[in-house]
């Protein structure tokens, strides 16, 4: 089949919810994907950081292909040692007490919304069930995580939206102040704002915020589904500021290329959800689990971590170098170029070019495999140089 056949199945066939590069990738490798055609592309977007290990890593492979040829799903009326083990990884790894598997990170959110509201009804009644969310915030595209985006331009078409969000300013904690009344059950941010513009949240700010929360017994919801599994330099982005937050959620590159979302939350949360309050039938599915274990394990060491921190620097100091670079917003392995020019008019350039790399608002962002190779991230750079000049 080749790629004109393709793009008319597409197009026919597929609802046009999403505006497509002009390229049908068939297969990949590590950093590397190829089209139809065999034409070879460096991706540094990582299909918006999911691929963490970039494509088909072998380990991960063997892991989901062992698992599938075992047991593929098994329902949450039973037990599930593979994602039983996941579990535990996650709370030693981040002392937070249990896990609510899902399949997005809308549906993690979804969750974590829940618990804050419910958490807030058990204890003080109904009323006290609003949640301050930033300006410039993603949080998903359900109707109550659009509700809960801080985004205009995701505010229409879908009326009516879900009552009981509030915003507030990032990095402004006396927006937050202002913001904050005897309604209000839980504040809800992301440590890095990715599709608002790679906007890192000040650690002073984040410690401010979970200082008021604790002083009037508001949750913090922290949304790492973008941030999480060491794509900022840690395993989650909470963990650069020290703050403990009461519930954190993380998908994309937890499942390595396979649909996961969690909802953790700490010790006073954990019997707050009982059954019959929340439930998904592929959540937990124990193939996602066998491929999440791998990842957790291979990413969750010093050295590796040490890493993504030595990477994400010698991009920043690379970008800063190529002309017409503005400016380069980085933590970890998660990077926002600002540029001269259209960030999506230089993408498409990039990808004509064999270079696959995703926007911002107005700007680049680049999501590479966390094991990407430095000649690799020349490779990409050299690229990005030459649209850049041209």
């Amino acid at each position: 089949m080749d790629n004109k056949k393709i793009k008319e199945l597409d197009n026919e066939n597929i609802m046009h919810t999403y505006g497509r590069y002009d390229v049908c990738l068939t297969k990949g490798k590590g950093v590397y994907a190829y089209d139809d055609n065999g034409k070879k592309y460096i991706d540094v977007s990582s299909g918006i950081g999911v691929n963490c290990l970039g494509y088909c890593d072998d380990g991960w492979v063997k892991a989901v292909s062992e698992q599938a040829g075992t047991i593929q799903h098994i329902s949450n009326y039973y037990y599930n040692k593979v994602a039983g083990v996941l579990a535990e990884k996650l709370t030693k790894a981040t002392g937070l007490s249990k896990v609510f598997f899902g399949n997005s990170g809308a549906e993690a959110n979804e969750c974590a919304i829940k618990v804050a509201r419910k958490y807030s009804f058990d204890k003080y009644g109904r009323g006290r069930d609003h949640i301050i969310t930033l300006v410039n915030s993603f949080h998903g595209r359900t109707i109550a995580t659009l509700s809960a985006t801080g985004q205009d331009v995701f505010h229409n078409y879908f009326f009516p939206f879900v009552d009981g969000f509030d915003n507030a300013i990032a990095n402004d904690i006396e927006s937050l102040k202002n913001t904050i009344t005897d309604k209000t059950c839980a504040v809800m941010l992301e440590t890095v704002q990715g599709e608002g513009g790679v906007n890192i949240l000040d650690s002073e700010y984040l410690q401010q915020v979970r200082k008021i929360c604790d002083e009037k017994d508001i949750l913090l919801i922290v949304d790492e589904v973008q941030t999480g599994v060491c794509r900022t330099g840690k395993l989650y982005g909470y963990m650069h500021s020290g703050i403990k937050p009461d519930v954190v959620t993380s998908a994309k590159g937890l499942g390595g290329g396979l649909p996961i979302g969690i909802c953790m939350v700490n010790d006073k949360l954990k019997d707050v959800m009982g059954p019959s309050t929340h439930g998904t039938t592929f959540g937990s599915n124990p193939v996602v689990c066998a491929g999440a274990n791998y990842i957790i394990d291979t990413v969750n060491t010093p050295e590796f971590i040490e890493e993504v921190n030595k990477k994400g620097t010698y991009f920043k100091e690379k970008l800063e170098k190529i002309k017409g670079v503005k400016s380069v917003r980085q933590q970890g392995l998660m990077i926002g170029i600002e540029v001269e020019g259209n960030a999506g008019d230089i993408a498409k350039k990039c990808t004509e070019n064999g270079l696959l790399v995703i926007t911002a608002k107005t700007l680049l962002r680049m999501l590479p495999p966390l094991n990407i190779k430095y000649k690799e991230i020349d490779e990409a750079l050299a690229i990005l140089k030459k649209v850049m000049e041209e």
